[in-house]
């Protein structure tokens, strides 16, 4: 690494030398605007939108818009006269809780190294930080802009952070945040319940850019001469509408299972309750099920009510058949009260 900065850190009445050093780098894949055709480099020139001509830099000064097309214009000296405390010196002004210290506010991060003899009252910090739990807060100039920051300890090294100025964070103006929504008993429990179910220790070195990975082999295969076959993409199917607390519930189930947690079965004799998939689900096989239940059950009614209808009839031809029966009973009684004729 390569030192951007020296200065010193001022610690009461105890100056510590340091080397600064970008503690951070972006690894995003840079490219060159070039003609298609013959792939040259495409070049800006400074030139001034008065006269035309083209600008070194040793001609360009600072100017401010203050409306009206009028330009104010700052040169070096102009800079050189700000009241800045010191372009070399960090200074402390005090120490504090690091929880009280928002991140929004941290910017970029920076690695202090000792200077020479400034070694044991670096460690000196360094320990007395840790020691007490606090991270200290300074006031630094760089590159000409008075910056607050944050020391703290990282690794056994001291970072510095500088911090955004409180105005310059925005205040949030969101229409939903005056509107009246109320978030039911039942469905915060669930969302606290897939918190914890998707709770763990953070380590940074298990996520990756896919994307930089993807690009790289395109550039990779490019200098090869070869082709990047892409895998295919298998167009999931839309899942169908379900309410929220059938999502969390889903959402639980399925972040236990890729802990391998064995979710909870229904059905086969067991007795259990349905699982949230398939609670999720519910409402879309109950309307099929009810859909195709409502025919059948029309034809069961009609067949009850001719059924119904039959009874009575059958009923009544029961009555008539033993009526029927008891005639030849009569005609044998008439038979032998009857007078026989003599002969």
């Amino acid at each position: 690494m390569r030192a951007i900065w020296k200065g010193a850190v001022s610690f009461g009445l105890v100056s510590i030398g340091v080397k600064l050093y970008s503690a951070t780098e972006e690894k995003d894949i840079r490219f060159h605007q070039v003609h298609r055709e013959d792939g040259g480099r495409i070049r800006y020139k400074r030139t001034c939108s008065i006269c035309g001509e083209e600008v070194t830099y040793d001609d360009i000064a600072k100017g401010y818009d203050i409306g009206g097309g009028e330009m104010v214009i700052l040169t070096d000296e102009d800079f050189a006269d700000l009241p800045l405390t010191s372009s070399r010196a960090i200074d402390v002004l005090e120490f504090v809780p690091a929880e009280q210290v928002d991140p929004i506010l941290y910017n970029k991060a920076y690695f202090l190294e000792p200077e020479g003899a400034a070694t044991k009252p670096y460690v000196l910090l360094r320990d007395a930080l840790i020691d007490s739990e606090r991270v200290a807060i300074v006031k630094v100039a760089l590159r000409q802009r008075e910056q607050l920051a944050t020391l703290r300890v990282r690794e056994g090294v001291l970072l510095l952070n500088t911090m955004l100025w409180p105005d310059e964070i925005r205040t949030p103006d969101f229409g939903f945040l005056d509107e009246d929504l109320k978030v039911r008993p039942p469905e915060l429990a669930m969302a606290s319940s897939l918190i914890d179910s998707m709770t763990g220790e953070f380590e940074p070195d298990v996520f990756t850019d896919d994307y930089r990975a993807a690009l790289q082999e395109v550039i990779d295969a490019k200098v090869e001469g070869r082709e990047v076959v892409q895998p295919e993409e298998v167009e999931e199917a839309p899942a169908a509408a379900v309410d929220l607390m059938a999502a969390l519930k889903a959402s639980v189930e399925r972040a236990k299972a890729a802990r391998g947690e064995q979710p909870a079965r229904s059905g086969g004799g067991g007795g259990g309750e349905p699982t949230p998939i398939s609670s999720a689900r519910s409402a879309q096989k109950a309307a099929e099920k009810k859909a195709a239940k409502a025919p059948a059950k029309k034809t069961a009614a009609k067949k009850t009510a001719e059924k119904k209808t039959a009874e009575p009839a059958k009923k009544t031809a029961a009555k008539k058949t033993p009526a029927k029966k008891a005639e030849p009973a009569k005609k044998a009684a008439a038979r032998k009260t009857a007078p026989r004729k003599s002969a």
